[in-house]
């Protein structure tokens, strides 16, 4: 059975299944794939473990006891022998952006730069192994790393980069650097204003530094050359393999463009897409999708369409999150509303017209008073548009303020998070905004407590792709500084259980997928990961050494871990 087959699945899935209930008088077709032994961990509260599983073409047959899987198996069944491993519902990552993840494998590397002079080395490293023109790009540097921490300029990469355009990209995505070169090309001088929601920084005498925050990248963006469509294509298919080896079958990829979905769209018909994709281009097509009659998670299993990802602020390192009071000794800086936001008006009246389309909304927005303004327009949507169910959401969630949490729970808005992220700003986030706003960051419990849905993701390439980092990260809270071993506000640590559902059925009802993934419940998907370690029994600092032996996606093995 072709898994090309797209929406005939579950048809077809109906017959086999019933040719397997008693009183049709028709024998029990064998099973395509059978895992047995093994220490399955359903997320299905109906039978929440088993010890073998069953599938039939793309979809689970049946869940139960090695014995009771045993009667699925056939002479032509493939058999997996777990050994007692952990068998998991397959990851969906609920924010990811797969194309510059992808590029992010193959670029220079600066995120564990522990100085600017090592970060301008690598650079000039780069640089050299490079044809005369090409732009070095991406890099994800952290100024955080450094003593003392401050954001790099041109002047240290300008020697070592004479012959190439650079703009490279601050881990967080809301700020990067350029050479001279590049700044030439871009036609940023001293008089170039700063664009409505970005910054140009700008040294003693007005000139500017190299460092553009958020809208202001979009100058540089305007010259950097677009990826041509092999370029794409390569890149996809980089990024897919990376994802199975983690056991990630699902990704939900913010800001797509149309060419990224014609990539996909291409993949699809060639039978080559191995991860399941959920794509949200900018708010701003929202009149192409209206106009053509696009819900939301419109498509089949392995592409869909119908989200939108729009922006309200920028972020807590580039210190352009929007916040009620002012970030700690920086004057009177609250952070930037995005040019998305400018005016309020226009978001607003974006998000109107998406609703009204029937298209989902996951707005980026990081600081309390961000987050506010989105969940006051979302009030105001549901209160012209009346109830429905939306899934409205927010990405990141970051900076609450204490009064949104309920606000959150009665909207039945998605917080959807990066655990990562908390241990990653953890080692300077107080330091920007005190105890107490960061005692409401990341706040998964608080939550969890008003009965808010999660939906665990990791913002690739900003964060690891690594499930294992995420799930380590949610459980234990302990900041990457070493500083925080017992957590950083222990107090809004998850369980493995919770941090685990999170990850996959609360990822699927984000996308409004819930019914066909996200467990290891007969007649949904068969996408399933076996990992190497136990989560539930290892010590939770040993969680993010574990790692995957085999990824299935729709019943097909497309990974295993060599030996």
């Amino acid at each position: 059975m072709s898994y090309k087959l797209g929406v005939l699945l579950p048809f077809s899935f109906v017959l086999v299944c019933s040719l397997a209930i008693p009183g049709f008088g028709q024998t029990r077709p064998a099973a395509d794939l059978v895992v047995t032994h093994a220490k399955v961990w359903t997320v299905d509260p109906a039978r929440p473990q088993a010890e073998a599983v069953a599938v039939i073409g793309e979809r689970i047959v049946a869940v139960g006891s090695n014995a009771e899987i045993e009667q699925w198996r056939g002479p032509q069944t493939r058999v997996i022998d777990a050994g007692g491993r952990l068998l998991l519902p397959g990851f969906n990552d609920a924010h990811v952006h797969f194309i510059s993840g992808g590029m992010e494998l193959d670029a220079v590397q600066l995120k564990d730069a522990t100085s600017p002079e090592e970060f301008a080395r690598r650079i000039g490293e780069k640089a050299k192994t490079m044809p005369k023109g090409e732009w070095i790009l991406e890099g994800n540097w952290d100024e955080t790393k450094w003593n003392p921490p401050t954001y790099p300029e041109r002047s240290l990469i300008d020697p070592l980069t004479p012959d190439n355009p650079v703009f490279v990209s601050r881990y967080d995505g809301h700020m990067g650097l350029a050479n001279s070169v590049a700044l030439r090309l871009a036609g940023i001088t001293a008089t170039t204003p700063d664009p409505p929601g970005g910054t140009i920084v700008r040294d003693a005498q007005g000139n500017p530094t190299g460092a553009l925050k958020d809208a202001a990248q979009e100058l540089m963006g305007k010259v950097i050359p677009p990826l041509t469509h092999d370029q794409r294509i390569r890149i996809i298919k980089r990024s897919m393999a990376h994802a199975a080896s983690l056991g990630v079958t699902s990704v939900q990829h913010m800001v797509a463009d149309y060419e990224d979905i014609a990539a996909y769209a291409e993949l699809l018909q060639k039978g080559e897409l191995i991860t399941r994709i959920y794509a949200a281009p900018l708010i701003m097509h929202v009149d192409d999708e209206a106009k053509i009659g696009i819900r939301h998670a419109f498509g089949g299993p392995y592409l869909r369409i119908g989200a939108l990802k729009a922006f309200a602020d920028g972020s807590l390192g580039s210190g352009t999150a929007y916040f009620y009071e002012p970030f700690l000794n920086q004057g009177n800086n609250h952070g930037l509303l995005s040019d998305e936001m400018q005016p309020l008006s226009m978001m607003r009246d974006r998000i109107l017209k998406a609703d009204a389309a029937g298209l989902q909304l996951c707005i980026h927005a990081i600081g309390d008073h961000a987050i506010s303004l989105i969940l006051d327009m979302y009030a105001e949507t549901e209160q012209e548009h009346g109830p429905a169910d939306r899934r409205f959401r927010i990405e990141h969630a970051q900076h609450m303020a204490a009064k949104d949490f309920q606000r959150f729970a009665d909207l039945h808005v998605i917080a959807s998070v990066q655990p990562y992220h908390a241990i990653d700003d953890g080692r300077f986030a107080e330091s920007k905004i005190g105890h107490d706003r960061a005692s409401r960051t990341y706040a998964f419990r608080t939550f969890l407590d008003h009965g808010v849905k999660l939906a665990f993701g990791t913002d690739w390439e900003v964060a690891p792709l690594d499930p294992m980092q995420t799930v380590y990260a949610a459980v234990t809270r302990a900041t990457l500084d070493g500083k925080n071993p017992g957590g950083w506000f222990p107090e809004q640590k998850l369980t493995v259980p919770e941090a685990i559902e999170a990850y996959t059925m609360g990822s699927a009802y984000a996308e409004f997928q819930e019914k066909e993934k996200g467990s290891i419940t007969p007649g949904k998907l068969a996408d399933m990961v076996l990992l190497s370690d136990d989560l539930f029994t290892i010590r939770p600092e040993k969680i993010k050494d574990a790692h995957v032996l085999k990824t299935i996606l729709g019943g097909r093995v497309i990974y295993e871990r060599p030996n």
